[in-house]
């Protein structure tokens, strides 16, 4: 599997994510890149996402909303804040409305993955801090770690694939 640790740091606001991927850091940069690879693996497998809208530069807003398996919709966007390819981007992940707005009432994360060259793969980590404690113990209340843990575990498999 590729996630290996995952450290949840309430005092400091923040959940960390580490895993290995067997490929190379451009084959992982490129799935973040493109809209319809990312949408295979954001989200649970149960709950697949779909990206509206997707361009990975400074400035601009993905959207996306995850289906349930009762046809459910859960809307979230992605203000990019900053992209070094193939190594780092930073962005701000959102709740959404039904019609892809920000929803106000749930946390948002700043967030920054980063992806290094490991021996023949590549070591990525996720990392979101919050405004808040309390905001961190919401998300992980909803089911963030394992909701994360499922979604990056397909990512080799997918790489692999394609």
């Amino acid at each position: 599997m590729p996630v290996t640790d995952i450290t949840k740091d309430v005092d400091n606001r923040r959940l960390t994510i580490t895993a290995e991927f067997a490929a190379p850091v451009e084959r992982v940069w490129s799935l973040y890149e493109d809209a319809r690879q990312l949408e295979q693996v954001w989200g649970p497998p149960e709950y697949p996402a779909t990206f509206v809208s997707h361009e990975l530069r400074p400035g601009s807003r993905s959207t996306y909303y995850m289906t349930s398996p009762e046809g459910e919709r859960f809307g979230g966007y992605w203000d990019v804040t900053g992209v070094e390819a193939p190594g780092r981007f930073t962005f701000d992940d959102g709740f959404a409305t039904a019609e892809l707005e920000p929803n106000p009432d749930l946390p948002v994360s700043h967030n920054t993955y980063t992806f290094e060259p490991t021996d023949g793969g590549t070591t990525a980590t996720y990392t979101s801090t919050f405004e808040s404690a309390e905001a961190l113990q919401k998300v992980l209340d909803m089911g963030v770690e394992e909701g994360s843990r499922s979604a990056i575990d397909q990512i080799d498999a997918f790489l692999a694939a394609g």
